[in-house]
Formats: structure tokens, sequence, C-alpha cells
């Protein structure tokens, strides 16, 4: 059984919307056990159960969210001894262009360190039904590629 971690941040509920259609997505591969975490509750302990790691953060004045740097400010140095070397990607919210979210968490995610295997899916604006089915495809891929032994 392979374990993915679904970290995220959401003040509007969009990206709360995402995560909940992710995590959807990700439950379609009956053997990868998905945990959906609010970026506050999640710690140490929920990274060294994960075999791979999706992060969700609407875009905050060009930049991911406070409480998804609250994570990786409390989890990066004890998670330096374990050189996690774990497959990442990122959902975003934005209401601008959402690369500075990207860009930032990418640099922090380098010191874990992490693997990005996805580009980031970023979604503009309210989010309606259409970009909700993309964010379970996106969901299932992470899940599908952990399962497959791709990631």
């Amino acid at each position: 059984m392979k374990h993915l971690l679904i970290v995220y941040h959401t003040q509007s509920g969009n990206t709360g919307k995402m995560a909940e259609a992710v995590a959807a997505g990700a439950a379609l591969e009956s053997d990868v056990e998905t945990r959906t975490l609010r970026a506050f509750d999640a710690g140490l302990d929920d990274l060294l159960w994960a075999d791979g790691l999706l992060f969700g953060t609407p875009e905050n004045f060009g930049y991911m969210s406070g409480a998804l740097k609250d994570f990786f400010d409390r989890t990066f140095y004890p998670a330096e001894p374990h050189q996690l070397n774990l497959p990442y990607a990122l959902f975003i919210s934005a209401g601008s262009d959402g690369t500075g979210a990207v860009r930032e968490i990418d640099r922090i995610a380098l010191g874990y360190p992490l693997r990005k295997v996805a580009a980031p899916l970023i979604l503009h604006g309210e989010i309606h039904q259409p970009q909700l089915e993309s964010c379970r495809e996106f969901g299932h891929s992470m899940a599908a590629g952990l399962s497959l032994g791709i990631f």
C-alpha cells in the first residue's frame, strides 16, 4: 500500500474545493491510501508516512499561503536528516498567474529534498465543475503514478 499526503490551505474555499476533488481522484486507486490535511494540522510524522505529496495553496500576494509556509517552517529542519526524496506536485488557486507561489514552493522543496513530478495545476478565479474535474484527474494521476511505481 502506497501513501499519498495532501497538504493544503484554504481561506476563500477555492483551494478547499480543489483539495476535495484532488483527494476524490486519488481515491480511485484502491492500493493508495490518502491522507488529506490542512497545512496547520500536518507535521513531520505525516511526511514520514508519505510516499508522495500534493501541496495546495491559494496564491496570496504572489506567494503561497502563510499556513503552507508555516508547514514548511515547522517540518524543514526536522525532516532534514531523513532525506525524504519524495515525489510532489502542486495545485494552486490563483488570483494572478500563480507562478510566484510555484517558484517559492519549488525552491523550498529542493532542500528537503523533494522531486517535482508534474506541472502545477493552476486555476484562476471561482472554481466550477469543469475545473474540479481537472483536479480529480490531477489527484488520480499522482495516485496512479505511485501505484505503478513510476514515482
